[in-house]
């Protein structure tokens, strides 16, 4: 049984990775050696959690020093003698960082067994609790109210329902049992709701589960930043092209005050639904959440709907487009084992490039677009950055502010001028660290700096449209 394990990855998407790691460009600039340090490094953070749960406070209904101060209350609730301290963030003014405590090594682990698939894994390391629909496996003995040791499958192998499972397993943590394995596996229709309440998780980090609702927004520092960059102001028309589920959605209403419009955009129903929820749930009137396939959101004029309505919609209509495009998602945390083969890790790139051909089309001239993923790859970030210039001449690369993460990644023939205006936030460029009370005895700005670089894998590059 492994405790700390790195990524589990298929061996030609990790053959893909390390090259990407290891391009020319990188390695002239590196040497060899560091190069391939920060591969081993970013394989090993990518299965971890970020050393900070990060959390949106809804400013248009409570203050943020108001928020933090009930936060501290919930948390105590949850974790009583526990004294976790709760920051604001010096630069992205609506943010509160929240140490996550971990990992725990000396967790006393139960007879009585659960194991879970690798994606509620997951969100047990972010702080959740399992949900009987992700446990695969629990002891025959395994009744309610039991003290419940929990593992994750990573490697995919456990058979639904065993009761003994001796394959490859990563412990995850205790919790009490909700549910008895009879009730679980032998019931005639599936069994909702919470299977195991996790109180000692490897990871201590509070649950947000129906805390604070409307005040507070669960959101990894990154995509917060990306809001930031794309600067939205009163009054102004904004595409959010691919915005399921809605977090940067609604902190761009936020930032505008509401006031304006934003419309959202998504193909599937049920994800527009969703974003619906969130603006109603944060009390948002200006956003407006719409089923539609972007790649087609650009229409002749004698095509296009009147400018109220849409889409599609007319060229240079918006004052800001948001490209969050779907991509790979490397570097999405905690992750312990990706499952994409390389056909699929490597199949974004069209599609990234047809959408952000019609985002360059819908944009005003003197319009900010802004392009960002959660992928560590070069094909869907620097290479597209590369891509872009080339082909749209009326684009020109943009500094960022705030400017919290680190520059972009030498390899797709970038300038240094122009690496040093985007905005990679990468796993690999710091320590792996346990996090503890000693951590937070550092100085605000240090713990602030931490939080800065031990973040999910994100890009951002801004754009402005020449007139």
């Amino acid at each position: 049984m492994s405790f700390f394990p790195k990524i589990l990855l298929k061996p030609d998407v990790e053959a893909y990775l390390r090259n990407v790691y290891n391009n020319v460009e990188l390695v002239s600039t590196l040497g060899a050696v560091e190069a391939g340090r920060r591969f081993d490094c970013l394989q090993h953070h990518l299965a971890h959690p970020p050393s900070f749960t990060t959390v949106r406070v809804n400013t248009l209904v409570s203050s943020v020093d108001r928020v933090k101060e009930l936060l501290h209350e919930e948390i105590l609730k949850q974790f009583p003698g526990i004294n976790i301290t709760i920051l604001r963030h010096s630069r992205i003014h609506d943010f509160l960082l929240i140490p996550v405590i971990g990992p725990r090594r000396k967790l006393t682990q139960h007879p009585v067994q659960a194991i879970v698939g690798a994606q509620c894994a997951n969100a047990v390391l972010r702080g959740a609790h399992v949900y009987s629909a992700g446990i695969v496996s629990a002891s025959k003995w395994m009744q309610s109210e039991n003290e419940v040791s929990v593992y994750s499958d990573v490697e995919g192998k456990c058979k639904r329902g065993a009761k003994e499972f001796l394959g490859t397993k990563v412990f995850i943590g205790n919790g009490i049992a909700d549910l008895s394995r009879k009730e679980i596996f032998c019931s005639s229709i599936p069994i909702k709701g919470k299977g195991i309440r996790m109180t000692e998780p490897v990871y201590l980090t509070p649950s947000f589960d129906g805390v604070l609702p409307g005040s507070i927004f669960l959101q990894n520092l990154p995509s917060a930043v990306a809001s930031y960059v794309l600067n939205p102001q009163p009054g102004e028309r904004i595409l959010d092209m691919c915005a399921a589920p809605g977090g940067k959605t609604t902190h761009i209403a936020t930032l505008m005050n509401d006031q304006g419009e934003v419309i959202a955009l998504d193909k599937i129903a049920s994800k527009v639904e969703k974003i619906k929820s969130n603006a109603s749930l944060l009390k948002l009137s200006c956003i407006k959440a719409l089923q539609f396939d972007s790649t087609k959101a650009s229409a002749q004029v004698e095509d296009a709907r009147d400018e109220g309505d849409g889409p599609p919609f007319m060229a240079e209509s918006f004052d800001r487009i948001l490209l969050d495009a779907p991509c790979s998602g490397m570097g999405q945390r905690p992750n312990m084992v990706c499952n994409l083969s390389l056909k699929e890790l490597t199949s974004y790139q069209p599609l990234q490039r047809k959408l952000f051909t019609v985002a360059v089309e819908l944009l005003k001239p003197g319009g900010v677009l802004l392009y960002s993923t959660c992928t560590i790859t070069l094909s869907e970030n620097e290479e597209q950055v590369a891509w872009a210039l080339k082909t749209f001449p009326c684009l020109e690369l943009q500094s960022q502010d705030p400017h919290v993460g680190g520059v972009g990644m030498p390899g797709a023939g970038l300038s240094p001028d122009q690496l040093q205006l985007l905005q990679r936030f990468d796993p690999s460029l710091v320590e792996l660290r346990d996090i503890d009370s000693d951590t937070m005895a550092l100085k605000d700005e240090d713990v602030i700096c931490l939080a800065n670089k031990d973040t999910i894998g994100f890009f951002i590059a801004r754009f402005i449209k020449k007139r």
